[in-house]
Parts: C-alpha cells; sequence; structure tokens
C-alpha cells in the first residue's frame, strides 16, 4: 500500500467497537478472511501491530489506540469534506467571470446580472470589457469563465455556440430617419474607432454598394458616440440593444437600415471548463 485506504481505516474502527472480527464482518456484510486482510493492509501501511487477540476478543494495540483517536477525526474531516463538495454542487455559489464588449456590458448585462443577484445571492459575477480577440485570448487563458463575443471567433480551441442576432440602426436627432446607404453617407458621420469589429462591419455595408465610409469622428465608447450625435454634430449607426430602452434614446431618432445590418454574438468558453451550477445559469441567461 502506497496510501492510507479510508475504507480500511473505517473497518479498523468496526473492529475495535465490535470487539471482534466476525462481528465486523456481519456488520459489513463481508466474510472474516477480507475483514482480517484489510485490517493487515492497514498494519502494512503503518508497519506496526494494530490489534491484538486476548481472552475477550479483539482490542488495540497502543498503536492502535493512537490510530483510533486520530481515525475519529479523520472520519469526521472526510464527511465534512463529502458534505461540502455535495452542498457546492447543489448550490448555485461562488465566482464566474465573464467577458463581453462595452456596449453589452452597459446595455445587455445589467438586468440579467440583477436576476442573477435576486435568484442567486451567493453567486459573485465579475465582468470584464474588451474586443473579441482580448476576449477569447482570456478565455482561452482560463482567465475567463465565459466570452459573449462577436462572431466570427478565430480560435478553434474554443467551444462557440451562437446566442443571438443583433441589429444595428441608424441613429440621429429626433427629426432625422435616414435608412440607405446613399442617404446616410451625404451627412457627417461618428463613427466606432477604426480597427474595431463593429468599425469593419459597418465600413463593410457601406463598400457593399461601393461606398468609402469618411467619418467627420471616431469613438470607442457607443454612449460618446451617441452625446455626440445628440448635440447635432452627426449620425451614426450604433447596436439597437443601445437605444432599446426609452431612457437610452432620448433626444435621438432611430431606424432600421436598408439593407438590415446585423451581427451576431455567440458565447465562448473552452471545451474542458467544468460546468458547476453558477456557471450553468450564467449561460442559461446569456443564451
Amino acid at each position: 500500500m502506497t496510501h492510507l485506504n479510508l475504507s480500511h481505516l473505517a473497518t479498523f474502527r468496526l473492529v475495535v467497537g465490535c470487539g471482534s472480527f466476525s462481528a465486523a464482518a456481519d456488520a459489513l456484510g463481508l466474510s472474516q478472511p477480507a475483514v482480517s486482510l484489510q485490517i493487515r493492509h492497514l498494519e502494512q501501511f503503518l508497519r506496526t501491530r494494530l490489534v491484538e487477540r486476548t481472552g475477550r476478543g479483539i482490542s488495540p494495540t497502543a498503536a492502535g489506540l493512537a490510530l483510533l483517536d486520530h481515525s475519529e477525526q479523520i472520519g469526521i474531516a472526510v464527511d465534512n469534506a463529502v458534505r461540502a463538495v455535495s452542498e457546492a454542487s447543489q448550490e448555485v455559489s461562488g465566482v464566474v467571470r465573464i467577458g463581453t464588449g462595452a456596449t453589452a456590458c452597459i446595455h445587455l448585462l445589467p438586468p440579467l446580472l440583477q436576476t442573477l443577484r435576486t435568484q442567486w445571492p451567493a453567486l459573485q459575477v465579475s465582468v470584464t470589457t474588451g474586443n473579441t480577440v482580448d476576449i477569447t485570448r482570456a478565455v482561452e487563458a482560463n482567465l475567463l469563465d465565459v466570452g459573449l463575443v462577436t462572431l466570427p471567433v478565430h480560435r478553434s480551441q474554443l467551444s462557440v455556440s451562437h446566442c443571438r442576432d443583433e441589429e444595428f440602426v441608424f441613429i440621429g436627432q429626433t427629426s432625422m430617419n435616414l435608412t440607405t446607404p446613399e442617404s446616410l453617407q451625404q451627412q457627417p458621420f461618428i463613427a466606432f474607432e477604426t480597427g474595431s469589429g463593429t468599425r469593419t462591419l459597418i465600413d463593410s455595408w457601406f463598400a457593399e454598394r461601393g461606398m468609402t465610409l469618411v467619418p467627420v469622428m471616431e469613438s470607442g465608447s457607443v454612449e460618446a458616440i451617441k452625446r455626440m450625435v445628440r448635440a447635432g454634430l452627426g449620425i451614426s449607426i450604433v447596436p439597437r440593444m443601445a437605444v432599446e430602452q426609452e431612457e437610452d434614446r432620448e433626444g435621438l431618432s432611430f431606424s432600421s437600415l436598408t439593407p438590415v445590418l446585423h451581427r451576431q454574438l455567440a458565447l465562448v468558453m473552452r471545451p474542458d471548463k467544468v460546468l458547476n451550477r453558477g456557471l450553468t445559469e450564467v449561460v442559461r441567461l446569456l443564451a
């Protein structure tokens, strides 16, 4: 034996408690030789005699008495560990680390996080914002548990599951209602920053009509873009979720584009990620 066998330790406690191998065997539903073998293996591991025969049956040696004291504590510790693992596997608790873009963090996650807080107060959720490349790298490195990102995802090592289509809409001051690339190009355009996935998507929408977008301003923040549009500095195209709520579109008009412009959002995780109940609930709500 190279390790302490907890089953053998429990058998030892029962043998001492019963005072005989046969009584312990009956209690365990085993043969007496099987019980004797377990005690012998335990003695071989500890390299000492643990029990001895007396006129009254079986009694522990001095070493056996010392082991008996510790074995009760070990038994309690094992029971507590098993109970804790069982509770952890059933309870929605612990920490779940989410990564997503800034727009989704502002406009999509708050009601979901509020639902999680209400239903599972013991669950802690941390949120990191970034672009798709940064988020997928963090998930791959196990720095994040799950990412809500824009497709495509160029990380074949990850599990990718499409969860929703996100429409983009025109926004302007309340008196404006433009929908086509031709009409939008005639106005001062406030764009997302060059190099971002959103900017690439919008540039492609114009390019399909043979047009090149030349913005008067750029920003990495959808809220900054909305403020500049509200101030009359230009028009823009933003995710619908950024103007979905009444308070988010105050002072703005918005409308669907022609042709419709949308992107796909997906959840990314490591394929070997253990889905505990907390992470399962988060993924269920995100999806």
